[in-house]
C-alpha cells in the first residue's frame, strides 16, 4: 500500500507477541502440571494433546478476527489485521504446536531450572 504508516510494524508487533504470549503461559502451565505428575518428556507430549486443539482453535479465532479488520476501509487497520493475523496464525500453528514443545521436550528438566531453584532455597 502507498503511504503505509512507519508505527503499524510497532502496534502489530505489540499486539502479536502480547497474544501469542498468552498462548505459551497457557501451553507451559499445563506442561508444567503434567511434568511434575509424568515427567518432563512425557509432560510435553501429554500437556500439548490436551491444550493443543484448544490453542489452535483461539488462534485461528483471533486472527480472523483481527482479518476482519481488513475490510475496513482504513489502511492503518489494514495493516494492522494482516500484521496480527498473520503473526497469530504463525505463532499458533509453528511456535506453539511445533517449536516450543520441541524445545522442551530436547531440553528435558533442565527447563525448569528456575523452579528448581526456587524450591531449594
Amino acid at each position: 500500500f502507498p503511504g503505509a504508516a512507519p508505527s503499524v510494524v510497532l502496534y502489530g508487533l505489540i499486539f502479536w507477541l502480547a497474544l501469542g504470549i498468552d498462548y505459551n503461559i497457557f501451553l507451559m502451565t499445563r506442561v508444567r502440571e503434567e511434568s511434575l505428575k509424568i515427567g518432563t518428556r512425557k509432560g510435553v507430549l501429554r500437556g500439548l494433546i490436551v491444550t493443543g486443539g484448544v490453542i489452535t482453535s483461539a488462534g485461528i479465532v483471533l486472527a480472523s478476527t483481527f482479518a476482519a479488520l481488513g475490510v475496513i476501509p482504513i489502511l492503518f487497520l489494514v495493516q494492522l489485521a494482516f500484521i496480527v493475523a498473520f503473526g497469530v496464525l504463525l505463532d499458533t500453528i509453528i511456535v506453539r504446536s511445533l517449536l516450543v514443545p520441541a524445545l522442551v521436550h530436547d531440553i528435558g528438566r533442565t527447563v525448569w531450572w528456575p523452579f528448581q531453584r526456587r524450591i531449594n532455597h
